[in-house]
């Protein structure tokens, strides 16, 4: 479990594994600056103690009496940084042994390491960012598109906390009118109080459920339409793959059974990420290896969100087809039929398909068309469209939804306020969960815990 020791000064490599231009290591806490004055030399002996805060210091990095490396030093002083905390992050030249040294020459003279995530959740303590935001930030990271992107952004700048705020607030208001109708009797109007309720009621209830309406399409963005390319041995499975990513990264040949196990990438559509699926081909095998992948390509194919169904209409439909067809029934399907290019002996009745040819690019559009067509998701504005994202924050606005539902049966039923007032709040703290004010502490751990390293 992820414990924070706000009096622990922080360090780790904020910058991807591997060579690069710069590496950067960042340094969060009350130490942040003594820590790196004890490391850093500059030419003309500047103390960065003694600098203005956000400015660039050139100078050199040692440790035990030797030089590692040339750097540039961003101060940053609190409280106007990422954390609200003395921040420094040291630019070393780029590679794991550069970046590696300085990490440990600073972790030498005090600091210790983050955890992941440690530096987000630090900026969620200390109250500069609410828990939306802060999942909004690994969002922007792991964006698969640049919609993916800008709606992680609006997340980041607050336009779902502010939705939810307002929420709340109402929510708020109408337990105070309670709680002042249940200590002044004498001054109560019941019959207003109840209709005020439901009125303010009804109105959060249609402000959740909008939210919730939003839960599919934020998921679609921001996780991707899982899609499994489904079919019998070489029907065109890995070339559709290969196509789509316009690259070869699936092997392709005539030999029936080449691909045995899943290989997964992500392409874009209209803005939407699909995590793309080729699977083994479906058919009886006595191949061991095989046969597990025609296993897993089975079970991928009941968890997937879209599944491209292939035929090979060069040939007459199988035993195999047949069954593919029965087991993609229930499920959202794209039926093509390929190898358009040679003469057709596939005859399907009652399946909307797309003729298309991998082999001449035929009909590849109409694939995108139909996609985007089949997940109908509107036009967003990324900066005025509150999406909530993940299923932990659905959970919660579920929950205040059911609580807000017993409310106004609690009202029309003209039952006593106290069950009022004990629904209300449950939907009040159910709200809270999402931006993290009534949120229980371990939750609050696992979620920065799934953060990168450095973040």
């Amino acid at each position: 479990m992820l414990k924070v020791n706000l009096s622990d000064t922080i360090a780790a490599i904020s910058t991807a594994a591997g060579s690069g231009g710069i590496g950067i290591v960042r340094i969060s806490g009350n130490e942040a600056i003594y820590i790196a004055d004890s490391i850093f030399i500059s030419p003309k002996g500047k103390k960065l103690a003694e600098q203005k805060s956000h400015t660039i210091h050139y100078g050199s990095i040692y440790d035990e009496g030797n030089i590692i490396d040339e750097v540039l030093v961003s101060l940053m002083k609190a409280p106007n940084t990422y954390t609200r905390e003395d921040v420094v992050e040291i630019n070393t030249h780029g590679g794991y042994r550069a970046v590696t040294a300085v990490l440990k020459a600073v972790i030498r003279k005090g600091a210790r390491l983050a955890e992941p995530g440690e530096f987000t959740k630090r900026a969620f303590l200390n109250g500069r960012i609410d828990l939306t935001q802060a999942e909004a930030v690994s969002d922007i990271i792991n964006a698969k598109t640049d919609k993916s992107r800008e709606l992680a952004v609006a997340r980041l700048k607050g336009r779902l906390s502010a939705e939810i705020k307002e929420i709340r607030e109402s929510i708020l208001t109408m337990l105070a009118h309670i709680e002042a109708a249940i200590a002044y009797p004498e001054h109560d109007d019941e019959t207003m109080t109840y209709s005020m309720i439901e009125k303010g009621t009804r109105e959060a209830l249609a402000r959740v459920d909008r939210l919730i309406a939003t839960a599919d399409t934020g998921k679609i963005y921001n996780d991707g339409i899982k899609t499994v390319i489904l079919g019998k041995p070489n029907v065109g499975k890995s070339s559709l793959l290969n196509t789509l990513l316009e690259e070869d990264r699936v092997i392709v040949t005539d030999i029936p059974g080449t691909t045995r196990d899943v290989v997964s990438e992500y392409i874009n559509v209209g803005g939407i990420p699909l995590n793309i699926i080729d699977t083994a081909g479906i058919r009886a095998t006595d191949d061991i290896i095989e046969k597990i992948g025609v296993d897993k390509s089975r079970r991928l194919a009941e968890e997937a969100d879209l599944i491209l169904l292939m035929f090979d209409g060069s040939r007459e439909l199988s035993d195999e087809d047949r069954e593919l067809i029965a087991l993609t029934r229930d499920k959202k399907t794209i039926a093509l039929i390929n190898k358009l290019d040679l003469e057709r002996r596939l005859d399907i009745k009652d399946i909307d398909a797309i003729n298309i040819s991998i082999k001449n690019n035929t009909g590849i559009t109409e694939i995108y068309d139909r996609i985007k067509e089949m997940f109908a998701l509107g036009d967003i504005e990324s900066s005025n469209e509150a999406l909530i994202s993940g299923e932990r924050n659905k959970a919660s606005l579920l929950r205040a939804k059911q609580y807000l539902e017993n409310v106004i049966e609690t009202v029309e039923n003209t039952m006593p306020e106290d069950f009022v007032s004990m629904d209300l709040t449950a939907a009040y703290e159910a709200l809270g969960e999402i931006t993290g004010e009534t949120l229980e502490e371990d939750i609050i751990d696992k979620i920065f815990s799934e953060f990168c390293l450095g973040k």
